[in-house]
């Protein structure tokens, strides 16, 4: 059973940046790909970024693309976003997620495990 801790989260003002944290603990997360999704309320999770279980592919939505770099230190078992240029619109939950597969997906019912959420909130 994997169980992922998400930090990093806050307040900040249109242009700034944040940097989310992913902690993993339980099973081998090295084999797995991970990803980003967001959720606002009364909205579908939305993706946002996901890596390959090596770190060789990654995959970020159209919508931060530019902004948000998705990374992973196997050696510490986390995965991060760094959030740049953020938006009103990047206001959100953002959940991380595990997928016991090795590439990356876009599909929130591909991962198998997700942590808790971390708030950002992005003022105007």
């Amino acid at each position: 059973q994997v169980q992922l801790v998400e930090s990093g989260g806050g307040l900040v003002q249109a242009g700034g940046s944040l940097r989310l944290s992913c902690a993993a603990s339980g099973g081998t997360y090295s084999r797995y790909a991970m990803g980003w999704f967001r959720q606002v309320p009364g909205e579908e999770r939305e993706f946002v970024a996901a890596i390959s279980f090596n770190g060789g592919r990654t995959e970020v939505a159209d919508s931060v693309k530019g902004r948000f770099t998705i990374s992973r230190d196997d050696a510490k078992n986390t995965m991060s976003l760094q959030m740049n240029s953020l938006k009103p619109e990047d206001t959100g939950v953002y959940y991380c997620a595990v997928d016991v597969g090795f590439e990356t997906s876009r599909l929130s019912h591909d991962y198998d495990f997700w942590g808790q959420g971390t708030q950002v909130t992005v003022s105007s």
